[in-house]
């Protein structure tokens, strides 16, 4: 596919041309466009597929939250893992979130979901599927959105260094062979869903973020929303 026809910031477009360019992408989108021509909603609106990287242009990355793929109810995804539009209801897991920082940094429970001021800092909120049909959890997990994002999560591993990734639960601790770890800090916990039955609580990954962060002179991540 032609780059130039992807709607993405431009240092993204640069660094991704090649990937952009393979068959499976080109496949990627033709299904998607199959499947809007068939009448399925997909989320997020295609203006959002690609959010996280307009959001947090390559050379701001300092931090990687890994999701899994998009909310897949009306009104949520927005392009941003874990994030949603101000307005509306707070899913469980980000709730859990919030508390953790809470705990963690004495931070207060925010009204709202949006996580834009996460990315405008620096933290790439990517999703490892960045589309998903709805009311149907998992349903492009194996339409090429994979081969795209652990591209992404490899070059970003071998072109930058002092990177922070946040690895939540079995799924996105899967990605951790992808990052030079002798390079960029790795943090694993369980993941923030009411499912792991609190096992995310006490992780203390946003202090320790920081605290890295701090440790490589760079600008620390103000967690507030």
């Amino acid at each position: 596919m032609d780059p130039n026809n992807i709607k993405i910031e431009d240092s993204w477009k640069i660094i991704l041309t090649e990937e952009f360019q393979k068959q499976y992408f080109n496949d990627l989108v033709s299904f998607i466009k199959s499947e809007k021509a068939e009448g399925k909603t997909i989320y997020p609106p295609g203006p959002n597929i690609f959010q996280a990287f307009n959001s947090t242009p390559w050379e701001k990355v300092k931090v990687i939250i890994l999701g899994q793929d998009p909310y897949h109810n009306p009104g949520q995804a927005m392009g941003l893992s874990f994030s949603v539009p101000q307005g509306t209801k707070l899913p469980p897991s980000l709730k859990n979130i919030f508390r953790e920082i809470k705990t963690d940094l004495g931070i207060d429970l925010p009204d709202h979901g949006d996580l834009n001021s996460w990315a405008s800092q620096g933290v790439f909120l990517l999703n490892a599927m960045l589309t998903v049909e709805e009311k149907k959890p998992g349903s492009h997990k194996k339409i090429g959105w994979q081969e795209f994002t652990n591209a992404v999560i490899k070059i970003l591993s071998e072109k930058k260094e002092g990177l922070v990734f946040l690895l939540w639960g079995n799924f996105a601790k899967s990605k951790k062979d992808l990052i030079d770890g002798s390079k960029h800090l790795i943090l694993e916990a369980a993941h923030p869903s009411p499912l792991a039955r609190g096992a995310f609580f006490g992780s203390k990954h946003f202090s320790k973020t920081n605290d890295y962060l701090n440790s490589k002179n760079q600008k620390i991540i103000n967690w507030q929303t």
